[in-house]
């Protein structure tokens, strides 16, 4: 519990990560809550395309004649579970890679580190391009591109710092106890080495949602599913006439994707002893 209000009492102390994490907590909210307090189908065509906000429509129509509301609190949904799902996915195959190359080291550590530098090379949109281009555009597809392409980051940083843990004292100690190596890295190393692996992947979040806009804005995006980036390239055709349609949904990405960087800052602050001694 001491550990939890310490931890508190540091984030709080960077003013842009509590306002970043405010904002965050009333998107996660709307996500969550939005579609019931606001039932209509984001599919339906409820009034004539491109219909300007007014009373009946607080924030227009697309070029189908949907709710734009009802699309944004629906896709805040998809978005953020894409993003989470996806950073999740990244930094378990990152600590798993980048953990047994930085313990093991020798031809393990040569091999699996080659193997994250041939995926560095690609960038990293083509790349996600390219997968969901074969594999054809259903959410499952996406989630899987973005985690691909996102996990040599999260790789380098894990085998850095099991490989600087694993020299420690306290690991030697656990060898001379007799304790296994997969114990050593499940029980000892990994508790010290998370917290820098979790800023890096709390930011990757941010760097998903952009990926599945850019995606859909490029018509691979999920036709079924709704989400911000599918939003987005639905108005991508009436931009000059009609340019809050994709606006609205862009503005929304574009406050999320603040709000999460400003709390990955915040919690560098908190988790980093580096940081701590400034």
């Amino acid at each position: 519990m001491t550990n939890v209000l310490e931890f508190w009492r540091r984030f709080r102390s960077n003013r842009g990560a509590v306002v970043g994490f405010g904002v965050l907590l009333l998107i996660i909210m709307a996500a969550v809550i939005g579609p019931f307090v606001y039932p209509v189908d984001p599919f339906e065509m409820v009034g004539r395309p491109n219909q300007l906000p007014s009373s009946r429509f607080l924030l227009g129509t697309d070029v189908s004649g949907r709710d734009i509301l009802a699309g944004l609190l629906h896709g805040a949904r998809v978005s953020l579970a894409i993003g989470l799902t996806a950073s999740v996915a990244a930094m378990v195959i990152g600590l798993v890679v980048g953990g047994i190359a930085g313990y093991y080291g020798g031809w393990l550590d040569v091999a699996l580190m080659r193997s994250v530098d041939f995926f560095l090379t690609i960038p990293s949109f083509v790349l996600a391009v390219v997968i969901v281009a074969i594999f054809q555009p259903p959410i499952v597809t996406i989630i899987a591109a973005i985690a691909i392409v996102s996990w040599p980051s999260v790789a380098r940083l894990a085998r850095a710092e099991f490989a600087t843990q694993k020299v420690r004292d306290y690991v030697e100690a656990c060898r001379a106890m007799g304790m296994k190596n997969r114990e050593i890295m499940l029980r000892q190393i990994l508790p010290n080495a998370l917290p820098p692996i979790v800023v890096v992947s709390s930011l990757m979040v941010a760097t998903a949602i952009l990926t599945e806009a850019g995606l859909s804005f490029l018509g691979l995006g999920d036709p079924n599913i709704i989400s911000w980036g599918y939003m987005i390239g639905v108005g991508r055709t009436v931009l000059r006439s009609a340019w809050w349609v994709s606006a609205i949904p862009g503005v929304t990405i574009l406050i999320t994707v603040l709000a999460v960087n400003l709390v990955g800052e915040g919690l560098n602050e908190a988790l980093n002893p580096r940081m701590r001694q400034r």
